[in-house]
């Protein structure tokens, strides 16, 4: 096996250790008088009902693993997953909706959601199954504006470089579910998250823009970041006469720690990038590399990350051959014309430090599946596909500086491609020294 393959393969490990099959029922179980759930109970009455709702690129495959616990209470729900990535249910009814960018599928769903919730009585038990994605997914926005105003600002703070705590503060603040507002609209009936983190350090109010958490950003938050990246006047004039209003308290803020309805929400982390990193150096151990976990937690600009990770292989001095890991999430301002997404990005940018070197090889990948708009995970490269991209005339600074590292890849070859995973836990980068 190659060495990229090999490195395809550890990969592959850590995102099916992280699949809602195996997470779902380690967390519920099903007892004669309710459901014990992350070792808290809650008891239901005969005529007691469970609403199963959710947000999410791994939703579905959360809601297929919660029924198949066989709850006897009478379940139904809805829940919103990225197109083509709905799977069969047998009581939850699933939309399939746009992302990363909301569209009118989202905003429809998200509102028969919460048509649905009305109907939720003191002695019902709300789940809720949330995943990276859901900030898309669940899509409204604020009266006076319309979907095109707030898929513009999403276009906006996506190509900024804006890490994902500074996104999902201006989400919060243009929606009336994000920030803990479900949470508000299902009291006093118990709610109980179960919730895939997809954002570093695991931030439950960050997580899908936190939608049963307390919140702890403002108005003043969310002007800080748009002014921060440059984006105060480009921000749609009814998004801007919304944040004003707020920050005049003439709209309220999102609920904050403290607030009354919380007291019967309840929520529970299930997967996390450190469940698919353990995973990863598990089994390249059992491919006979020594492991190192260098961190779970890296951000930043992809290019510093891609530097920071090739000059670790670069200098590696321990016993070989050798796994180098870490997880997080890199950020990438858009200035070219191109295809990519953030880890083919920073593959590209580690490629082109390390094609002297071909004793080492990097991946960097997406548990989702998904980099950026595209049908790739992320990539992997070596000095033999530098080599096989110099062969064939492409300059990598070039697809570098144009943000086109997809077509880059497509051509010399590296392009990981899973499909969707149906889980969502962030990205994988990792290197191979031989």
């Amino acid at each position: 096996m190659s060495h990229a393959a090999v490195a395809d393969a550890i990969f592959r490990s850590a995102v099916a250790a992280v699949q809602p099959q195996h997470l779902i029922p380690k967390q519920v179980q099903v007892q004669p008088d309710g459901l014990l759930i992350a070792g808290r109970f809650f008891r239901l009455q005969p005529d007691s009902r469970v609403f199963v709702t959710g947000a999410g690129k791994a939703s579905a495959a959360m809601a297929q693993a919660l029924e198949a616990r066989g709850i006897p209470w009478a379940l139904q729900g809805l829940i919103i997953t990225k197109y083509e990535h709905a799977l069969p249910l047998q009581h939850i009814r699933v939309a399939e909706a746009g992302h990363p960018v909301p569209d009118h599928n989202g905003v429809e769903a998200t509102r028969q959601m919460l048509q649905l919730l009305e109907s939720v009585t003191a002695k019902d038990l709300v789940i809720f199954l949330l995943s990276g994605g859901a900030s898309a997914l669940l899509a409204d926005y604020p009266p006076g504006s319309s979907l095109a105003d707030v898929q513009a600002l999403f276009d906006l703070l996506l190509k900024s470089g804006a890490g994902i705590h500074e996104m999902n503060t201006v989400r919060k603040h243009i929606s009336a579910v994000k920030g803990g507002q479900l949470a508000a609209r299902v009291y006093p009936a118990p709610l109980c998250s179960l919730i895939l983190s997809d954002v570093v350090g695991d931030d439950l109010d960050v997580i899908g823009s936190g939608p049963t958490v307390p919140d702890r950003s403002t108005f003043a938050d969310t002007m800080a970041v748009l002014e921060k990246y440059h984006l105060t006047q480009q921000v749609p004039a009814s998004i801007q006469q919304h944040l004003q209003k707020g920050l005049q308290n003439l709209v309220p803020d999102t609920p904050k720690p403290g607030h009354t309805s919380f007291h019967h929400t309840f929520n529970c982390l299930v997967g996390t990038n450190s469940i698919a990193l353990e995973a990863a150096a598990r089994y390249a151990e059992t491919q006979g590399y020594h492991t190192t976990l260098l961190s779970s937690t890296v951000t930043g600009n992809a290019h510093t990350l891609a530097q920071a990770l090739a000059q670790q292989a670069i200098r590696w001095a321990g016993p070989r051959p050798a796994c180098l890991l870490m997880g997080g999430e890199s950020t990438v301002t858009v200035t070219g014309q191109g295809l990519g997404g953030r880890n083919q990005q920073l593959a590209l940018a580690a490629g082109i430090t390390i094609q002297p070197y071909p004793h080492i090889t990097i991946l960097s990948a997406g548990t989702d599946g998904t980099d950026g708009p595209t049908d790739a995970a992320g990539a992997v490269v070596d000095a033999g596909i530098m080599q096989q991209a110099a062969d064939l005339g492409l300059d990598p600074v070039a697809y570098l500086e144009n943000n086109d590292a997809y077509h880059f890849f497509a051509t010399a070859g590296g392009l990981i491609k899973t499909g969707p995973t149906q889980t969502n836990v962030m990205d994988i980068m990792l290197a191979l020294i031989s």
